[in-house]
């Protein structure tokens, strides 16, 4: 008869070196390889923090591709609700496809900016950019229309827009372009 017997210290040793090798396949599977890209709701380049100055707003919202008036229409102090309503809750989930959540800040005052916005694509009407700023922090932001076809949206330039202003540009340069003639006598 063949009796083994196994210490405490041998169990745990076994069990370290499984939850290793546990982690490394993970790590190989779950790492992008070289070349791959991870996107994110709020791209990384994307700076959400040290905004102190209207110039430094401008340009927070330049990183969007939005171009703004360079002062802005509005500056007021709003309160974050407690509790969020349907209204409010809409509102953060808009935040929250720009990777920020307005429920950490809930109950404490912030400023919004409003500027408006000189290339929204597509709409006619006056259309704005609002930024929520709590202590040299963007925390919330839309772009809005009050009109009576208004929306509300998120920050991020609209894809759509984009490949309609690339359109644009392209049957513009195709309409700019003289026809060359040959000249018969």
């Amino acid at each position: 008869m063949f009796i083994w017997s196994v210490k405490g210290n041998t169990l745990k040793f076994v069990a370290v070196v499984c939850l290793a090798a546990v982690l490394m396949v993970s790590l190989l599977v779950l790492v992008p390889k070289n070349g791959d890209t991870v996107e994110t709701a709020a791209e990384s380049t994307t700076v959400f923090d040290k905004v102190k100055s209207n110039s430094d707003r401008v340009k927070f919202l330049e990183q969007f591709g939005w171009e703004v008036e360079r002062s802005p229409k509005n500056e007021c102090v709003v309160r974050i609700p407690d509790d969020f309503d349907a209204i409010m809750t809409s509102y953060n989930n808009i935040q929250k496809t720009m990777g920020l959540d307005l429920e950490k800040y809930s109950g404490r005052e912030a400023v919004r900016y409003t500027y408006k916005v000189k290339n929204y694509p597509g709409h006619d009407g006056e259309v704005f950019a609002n930024i929520v700023i709590y202590k040299n922090r963007v925390i919330a932001g839309d772009v809005c229309s009050s009109d009576v076809d208004g929306f509300i949206a998120p920050l991020t330039f609209p894809e759509t827009a984009k490949e309609t202003t690339e359109e644009t540009t392209e049957e513009t340069t195709e309409e700019t372009v003289p026809e060359t003639t040959e000249n018969a006598g």
